[in-house]
C-alpha cells in the first residue's frame, strides 16, 4: 500500500525516525482539505514513546479540525536541523514522513497531560505551563495521529 523509497541507499533507521519526531520541534501536517485540496500547515507535536502516536494541540473549530472530521488520512513531516559539512557544497539533512489516521480527542485530563509535555520541548517554567493550560485547554482539543507507515532519508542538497 505505501512506497518504498526510491533511493533505498540514502533510507534511515526507524530508531533514527523516531529520534528525530521526539527531538525536533516542528514539522508539517498535511490533511485533505476543503474541495479536497491538500492543506498543510507548520505545527509542533508531541510523539509519546509509550504508544507511538503523535499529538498535536489545536483548537476547537476551524479548517484543520474540520478536514480531520471529514478524512482522517494524513502524512506527517520533520526535518531534522540542516548541517554544513565543511568542504561540500549543499546541506546535510535528515527527513521523516509518517503517514496514518487522524483523531479527535476531546478528554480534558488527557489534553492537559499532553499539552504539559508539549510545552516541556519549549520551556521548563512550569508555572507558565500550568497558567497557559489553565487558560486555553477548555478551549482545545487534540489531534491524535496513529502511525501506519513511518519512512526517513539522508538528504544531500547539492
Amino acid at each position: 500500500m505505501f512506497r518504498k523509497l526510491a533511493k533505498a541507499n540514502k533510507a534511515i533507521s526507524e530508531e533514527r525516525c523516531i529520534e528525530l519526531l521526539k527531538t525536533q520541534k516542528r514539522g508539517v501536517l498535511s490533511v485533505l482539505g476543503d474541495d479536497d485540496y491538500p492543506y498543510g500547515m507548520p505545527l509542533n507535536h508531541f510523539y509519546d514513546e509509550e504508544t507511538g502516536k503523535i499529538y498535536f494541540h489545536s483548537g476547537n473549530y476551524g479548517h484543520r479540525k474540520a478536514a480531520v472530521e471529514k478524512h482522517d488520512k494524513v502524512s506527517f513531516c520533520v526535518l531534522s536541523d540542516p548541517q554544513v559539512v565543511e568542504g561540500t557544497f549543499g546541506l546535510d539533512l535528515q527527513s521523516v514522513i509518517v503517514f496514518g489516521r487522524m483523531k479527535v480527542v476531546t478528554d480534558m485530563d488527557m489534553i492537559k497531560d499532553i499539552c504539559r509535555k508539549l510545552c516541556y520541548k519549549f520551556t521548563q517554567d512550569e508555572e507558565w505551563i500550568e497558567k497557559e493550560i489553565e487558560a486555553d485547554a477548555k478551549a482545545t482539543i487534540l489531534l491524535e495521529l496513529t502511525p501506519e507507515h513511518m519512512c526517513g532519508k539522508f538528504v544531500n542538497e547539492s
